[in-house]
């Protein structure tokens, strides 16, 4: 009898006090000034609204709602932010507030304990891993060793391109720059290209890009903890993430295993895992913890997940508007060749000289940044921002793409322009906030030097080496530009160019 009593008076008594606890989180929140934003809906918030391409749907509703929008994933708070200066406040201001990383972009997809440089929270390991990065594998010494390969690598592709002029064959042009940022990534990593070695045969690209897709998802467990494992596991998408990486981590392994069985004598041609190796050697100590193999791997993870789909979708994009905007093609063409004159190749002495083909590519990167949405923060204490109360443990997403689009800030932002940025100070290094492809603050993208060397030099020689015109059939206006979904956003239809091998005099 007691029992029944008990639970009858449970019965009556657990929705009184779950409303209790709603009417004091809701006063609560109304104490505070949160931001705008849509209404969401009980248990999944505000999922329903992202779409397929999520920047895309994150930009109009912040039409909407605002520079500084608050919407509901799960049971996360998520601030989306859309102007320049909300960005400077976040990402400069308030770093240190804001620079750790959800636990949804972190160990549990990587599976490495919170070692990697990219994902990993933010703290005295975070640090001093970095401090390691940009020291010693991205600093500009470290980029200017690997020149030869880049130089390599660029003139092997520009000879496959000629077989096809000669042949009158179209190019697939996305190919051509995955192969190349794969080839040259493997071999500053590895020692070894991609192409022609078993990194092919096992298919490491295909790990790569199921990796990077991986990593673009939205898996229910990030935001569900307590049940979202069970909608995983039903669609596929925990198995998926566990074979893809399990996958990379077995051919990390047999690389470092390579190395060590391996005696170079040339430190002048060391590449990354040899660095890496050297100072797991010298019992190397991150925040008081040894260098070790599961280290080794996140770093390697970082670098193949953040390098080599960054580089190919940017000269991928840049050709396509090139390909629709022959004015500018032509003006960056006539300059390429009058600057480097009959050299055979374009070598790195002569980037500096190539002004307006830096203006192309500030261009490219404002209306295809890399990283649409900036790989998403987790904030650490509470801040204001924008006049709004932002608490701990909310997620802070920096929509670039929809900052380069906006009419506030751009004029005609839709149009392909270069000139926009003549005698302009804005660049795309993280100081300028209208344009973050690579983001801001203490998250900047260590390896920026390290892609943009390559960007450079391969576009460069395509423009000097051959002149490019659409298939036969095509005009300008056909060339498609709808985006792919991922974590780098590439184009959904690949580019098909014809070369037309360069009408002026290049000396053999």
């Amino acid at each position: 009898m007691a029992l029944h009593i008990l639970f009858t008076w449970l019965a009556l008594s657990l929705p009184l006090l779950l409303l209790l606890l709603l009417s004091v989180k809701n006063f609560n929140n109304k104490k505070k000034n949160l931001p705008p934003g849509p209404p969401s809906l009980p248990i999944i918030g505000n999922f329903h609204q992202l779409g397929p391409l999520p920047h895309q749907s994150l930009w109009k509703l912040s039409r909407r709602y605002g520079p500084v929008m608050l919407i509901r994933l799960g049971g996360t708070p998520t601030i989306v932010i859309s102007s320049p200066d909300a960005a400077r406040e976040a990402l400069k201001t308030h770093d240190l507030d804001s620079c750790s990383r959800p636990q949804m972009v972190g160990t549990g997809r990587l599976s490495y304990d919170s070692l990697d440089v990219a994902f990993v929270e933010y703290g005295d390991y975070w640090r001093e891993l970095r401090t390691l990065c940009v020291l010693e594998l991205f600093s500009m010494k470290r980029v200017q060793s690997f020149r030869y390969i880049r130089e390599e690598e660029v003139g092997s592709m520009i000879e496959s391109i000629a077989k096809s002029a000669e042949s009158g064959t179209p190019v697939n042009m996305s190919e051509k720059f995955m192969a190349l940022t794969a080839n040259f990534t493997c071999r500053v990593a590895f020692g070894k290209p991609f192409q022609g070695t078993e990194l092919e045969d096992e298919g490491f690209m295909d790990m790569v890009h199921e990796g990077m897709a991986m990593l673009g998802s939205f898996s229910a467990s990030d935001y569900f903890p307590q049940l979202g494992w069970i909608v995983d596991r039903f669609t596929g998408l925990h198995s998926r993430l566990e074979k893809s990486f399990r996958n990379l981590d077995d051919l990390y392994q047999k690389v470092i295993e390579e190395h060590r069985n391996t005696n170079k004598s040339n430190e002048g041609k060391e590449d990354i895992v040899d660095v890496l190796l050297k100072m797991e050697k010298d019992q190397t100590e991150l925040a008081g913890v040894r260098l070790k193999e599961d280290n080794i791997k996140a770093i390697l993870m970082n670098i193949f997940l953040g390098g080599v789909d960054t580089g190919a979708v940017v000269m991928d994009w840049t050709m396509a508007e090139l390909a629709r905007n022959p004015r500018v093609m032509r003006k960056a063409r006539e300059e390429i060749r009058s600057c480097v004159g009959n050299k055979k190749w374009v070598v790195e002495e002569d980037l500096s000289g190539l002004k307006y083909l830096k203006l192309v590519l500030k261009e490219v990167m404002r209306l295809h940044p890399p990283g649409v949405l900036l790989i998403p923060r987790e904030t650490i204490g509470h801040f204001k921002l924008s006049g709004y109360d932002v608490d701990p443990k909310s997620c802070v997403y920096v929509n670039a793409w929809g900052m380069g689009r906006d009419p506030g800030l751009w004029e005609r932002p839709e149009e392909f322009v270069p000139e926009r940025f003549e005698d302009s100070p804005i660049d795309y290094k993280g100081n300028h906030f209208e344009l973050i492809p690579f983001g801001a603050g203490r998250r900047r993208c260590p390896g920026m030097s390290m892609v943009m060397a390559m960007i450079e030099l391969a576009l460069a020689n395509v423009l000097h080496s051959f002149d490019w015109e659409l298939p036969e059939g095509m005009t300008e206006g056909d060339v498609n530009m709808e985006e792919g979904a991922g974590l780098a956003v590439f184009k959904k239809v690949p580019l098909t160019l014809l070369p037309i091998k360069a009408s002026h005099k290049i000396d053999a």
